[in-house]
Parts: C-alpha cells; structure tokens; sequence
C-alpha cells in the first residue's frame, strides 16, 4: 500500500516536506501561548506589572502570527499535493484498466470500477491532504501538551493521563468494527450503481414490459441493505466525537476541583491551573481531530484495499513485440488452428476445436443459433479474450507475438451492440483515425448508408450526438459504426450482427457496397439473417461452440443440417 502510494507522490517531494514541517512549527507555537498566559497572570496581574502584561502579550499576538502563516503555507501544500495525487492516481487507474481484457473487465463490472476510480480515489485524496495538514499536528499536540502539562504539575497530570489511556483503546476498539464494515459500504454501493447503470440504460424496455416496479424494489432493497451498513458505521463513527468529548468534559471537570484544593492548599498557582485548562482543551480538540481521522483513514484503509486490488491485477493477455504489416505474398489472414476457449468460471467450452482458413480479401459469413459462440469466435481474433487452446494467427503469425496496439489498429470491429459517444458525427467516425481526410469520412458514410442522413441534418457531419446516441434511431447508430470502422480501414472488418436493426434494402446496398469499394480487406459478417450471408465467399456455421460447417451457401444447404434448419425457417418466416 505504502509503495502504491508512493508512486504518485513521489513528485510533490519538495511540498510533502514543507507541509509537515511548517504544521509542526505551527503546533509547537501553539504550545507555548498556554505557558505564556500563565506568566501572565501569575507575574502580571497577580504582581500589578502592566508592562510584563503587555510585553508578553505582544510576544503571544507574534507567536500566533506566525503560526497562522505557517499553517497557510501548510494547507497550500496540502492542496497542492492531495489534488495532485488524486489527478494521477485517476490518470493511473484509468490508463491500467485500459490494459484490461474483457476478462477483467468482466470480473469487476462497469460499476466498480467507476467507483474505484471516483468515489475510492477521492477517499484517498481526502487521507493524503490530512496526511500533510493534521496526521502530524494532531498527535504532536496530545503529546506536546501532555510533555507541558507534566512540566506545570506532575501529580495533577495523572488524570490526563489515565483520560488518554482510555481514549486510545476507544480508537481502537472503532477501528476494528469499522475497517470491515466500510469495505461492506463500499460494496453495496457498487451493487446500487449497478442497478442504476442498468435501469437508466435500459428504461425504455423496462417501459416496454411494464417492469417499473419490479425494477424499483430490486434498487429499493439494495438501498436497503446499503442503509443497514452505513447506519452501523454511521453510529459507531458519531459516537466517537460525543464520547471523546465527554471523557475530556468529565477530566476538565476533575482538574478544577483537584487544581482548586491544590491552590487552596498553596501547592500551585492560580495561572498554572488556568494553563493547565488551556492545555487539557488542547489535548481535547487534538483527539477529536484524531477520532475524526480514524474514521477518515478507516474509509480510506477499505478504499485503498479497492484500488490496490485493481491496480494489482496483471491483464491476462501480454503484448507482443512484431508490429503487423501485411504481407500480399501470404494468402491467408486469417487461421484458426485448433482453437478452443472457456470463459472464466465456466464449465462447457464457448468455443471447441474450431479450425478454419480466411483468405485475403474475402468475405466470410457466420452463423448459428443464440448462444453458439459467434461473437467469442471473432473476438479472438484481435485478442479482446485469450484462447485457452491452440492459436490463432493473422497473416500467417500467431496473434500472441503481435504488438496489442498494432493488431488493433489493423481490425476495424464493429460490436454487436452500436456505442457512440458524447459529440458530433465528425468526432465518433474519426475515433480510429484521427487525421482521417474529410474525403475518407464521407467515402466510408457513403459505403455504411450514412451519408444521406447525416447531410440532410442542420450542421452535418458537426452534428451533435448525446450521451449513448439517444438522439439517433437504432438502425442510424448501426450505420454510423459501421462508418467509424469503414474510416479505420483495417485490413479485417469484423462485423458482430452490424446489420440487424437495417431494413433489407439498406441491407443488401451496404453490403454491395463493401463488395464493391471494399474488395481487398477481409471482412467477416456475424448475422442472424442468412440472406444477408448468402452470397458470401464462404460461411463458417456454428453449434454450440463447435464449427458443423464451412463453405458456400448452394454446399452448406445440401451438406449441414444446421444451417439448412435456419434457412428454411427464415424462409417460413418471410413467406
């Protein structure tokens, strides 16, 4: 933990030593104004001497000038410092689960990592600015004031010291309830976001089915439990303060009367009580401040744990070296060699011995029933998940030696489910390449039967789309995905039921199109429709995980059983 956070400090040096030094210094003024203000009184007032009065009061208005100015240099270097960490630690989170394969990103789910990135690392952020500010003044109070108040009077002393005893085995006994139970916090408020998540992204089928309710108990009864384990820390935290301030109540109470039959009996002086006070309210207000960070760094220990379990796990899927240039000589791009997959946690293979060749420049179709593996095939291919056996290669090399960001580049995918992002039409279709000519953008939403919509529309290709496309039916969405790819210009397109939410019509144009303006890159078409594969070089059939047929449409119809199935049932269907 302590070497995880000291990678994103270890830039702010110069203030993590300026802060806690100029707190201290502040600390240790603030030490000597009880001590000044019973010279006061005892040599002062009691003697009559009003130019002692006012020359140790000049000397205490000084003291605590400095003292305010010091902690103004402290609290600038705290900010400095805390709002940094939290920028690289983001920065950092963020830039390592960009290294993710779905594996991960599976593991933990869109909702916890977002917490950990925001809610986690503003915990911490909060811990490292009271590491600076309060971590070493707080405790240097307790113990400086107690150093002083020995030195004024031992024997009144033993109270202070018998109230410290019990207030660190107040502390203690908290922070062993709450680590566990703020881990438990941090939980079920994942579990909430989820819901949420879920719930605001699909309203409107929840709308459609009528599920209002039903969704509305499910986040009811998270809430539920969230409420249930924030309550049980909520009242062990609040109880903290109230009893801290108790404790020092009842001592101050048991200074003044054991201090008073102590002046009464001419053992003490009068400002050595009141500076006893003084420093007795010191030690308070610094425990407070202490119980106020154990519950501070309680909530930060659990999210800490969050972010270093994060942080700690490797991505399953290693970068190789070989950047890819395609090679013409070299008839296949794509090969699949014995390939099998199992999912994380799972028993039955996704994918089973699939072994099949793609040559350049063709189109190849894939097909099969809900569930029989067609999207975990071709998201090995640029190695979104990692084959559990055999490889699979990409112009003749195997993937695993290829550069991550090199194999990437060279797939245009096209997910199942169409995601655009917040910002224009320009800004999405120039997501894989960046310095894309205006040319190349209106060529590829010529090819996806995009063009015609986006030109018809106020500013163009500068109009704005909302968060998640919302302002764009489902079949726009698709074109424009489709178009994003298309301006990449991969050397594969993978194209995972791209077509579903098109007419036929458009259907059949896009896919003319491709043949057409796209002839040289390999393009693989998952489709529902069989129509829309028919006509493709070759057609790859899938059953649960296993391949039960490669070839042409007119040889698949007579020789697998499968795909004649779906034919003929699409063909019902239609007439």
């Amino acid at each position: 933990m302590v070497a995880m956070t000291w990678k994103y400090l270890k830039s702010y040096k110069i203030q993590l030593i300026i802060g806690p030094l100029f707190k201290l210094t502040e600390a240790i003024l603030e030490l000597f104004l009880p001590f000044f203000m019973a010279k006061i009184i005892d040599e002062g007032v009691l003697k009559g001497d009003l130019d002692y009065v006012l020359r140790t009061g000049m000397l205490m208005f000084f003291t605590a000038t400095i003292g305010v100015l010091c902690a103004l240099v402290c609290q600038y270097s705290a900010s400095i410092v805390s709002q940094g960490f939290g920028t690289k630690l983001r920065n950092g989170l963020f830039s390592h689960i960009s290294q993710f394969s779905n594996e991960e990103l599976d593991l933990f789910g869109t909702a916890s990592l977002t917490n950990r990135i925001t809610n986690d690392t503003n915990q911490l952020q909060a811990a490292v600015a009271m590491l600076i500010r309060l971590v070493i003044r707080a405790p240097f109070l307790c113990i400086g004031g107690l150093v002083m108040a020995v030195s004024l009077d031992a024997s009144l002393s033993k109270i202070v010291f018998f109230v410290f005893i019990i207030f660190v085995i107040l502390l203690l006994f908290t922070m062993r309830k709450n680590i566990p139970l703020y881990k438990k916090v941090q939980e079920k408020l994942d579990n909430i976001a989820l819901l949420a998540r879920q719930n605001l992204s699909g309203v409107r089928v929840i709308r459609a089915f009528s599920t209002m309710k039903l969704e509305q108990d499910k986040l009811n009864e998270s809430n539920a439990e969230y409420t249930k384990v924030a309550t049980r820390v909520g009242i062990l935290s609040g109880l903290l303060n109230p009893v801290t301030t108790l404790i020092m109540n009842l001592s101050l109470v048991a200074i003044l009367w054991y201090g008073g039959v102590r002046v009464n009996n001419g053992a003490m002086k009068v400002g050595v009580v009141i500076a006893f006070l003084n420093y007795l309210t010191q030690i308070l207000a610094a425990l407070i401040i202490v119980s106020q960070l154990v519950v501070l760094y309680t909530k930060a220990f659990a999210s800490a744990q969050r972010v270093i379990e994060v942080l700690s796990t490797k991505p399953s899927i290693v970068s190789g070296e070989k950047q890819v240039e395609w090679d013409n000589q070299y008839p296949y791009a794509i090969e699949f060699k014995d390939v099998s997959f199992v999912y994380e946690g799972g028993k039955e293979p996704a994918i089973e011995h699939a072994s099949f060749q793609i040559k350049k420049g063709e189109t190849v179709g894939i097909i099969g029933g809900t569930g029989s593996g067609k999207s975990t095939l071709v998201q090995l291919i640029p190695r979104f998940y990692e084959v559990t056996e055999g490889e699979v290669k990409v112009n003749g090399e195997n993937v695993k030696e290829y550069d991550k960001e090199s194999l990437i580049q060279s797939v245009s995918f096209v997910p199942q489910h169409s995601v655009l992002f917040s910002g224009t039409i320009l800004e999405n279709l120039r997501m894989g390449k960046l310095d894309a000519t205006e040319e190349e953008v209106k060529k590829a939403s010529q090819i996806a039967q995009a063009r015609e919509f986006i030109e018809k529309m106020p500013k163009g290709y500068d109009s704005k789309i909302e968060q998640g496309g919302i302002n764009f039916s489902g079949g726009q969405k698709q074109r424009l995905a489709i178009a994003r790819a298309l301006v990449k210009n991969g050397n594969i397109l993978i194209l995972d039921d791209s077509f579903h939410a098109l007419d036929y019509l458009t259907d059949k144009k896009l896919r003319a199109a491709l043949k057409k303006e796209r002839k040289n890159m390999t393009t693989l078409i998952i489709s529902q429709r069989a129509s829309t594969i028919q006509e493709a070089d070759q057609i790859i059939v899938l059953n649960e995980g296993a391949i039960v047929g490669v070839g042409p449409h007119d040889k698949l119809i007579d020789s697998c059983e499968v795909y004649r199935e779906i034919c003929e049932s699409q063909m019902k269907k239609e007439a």
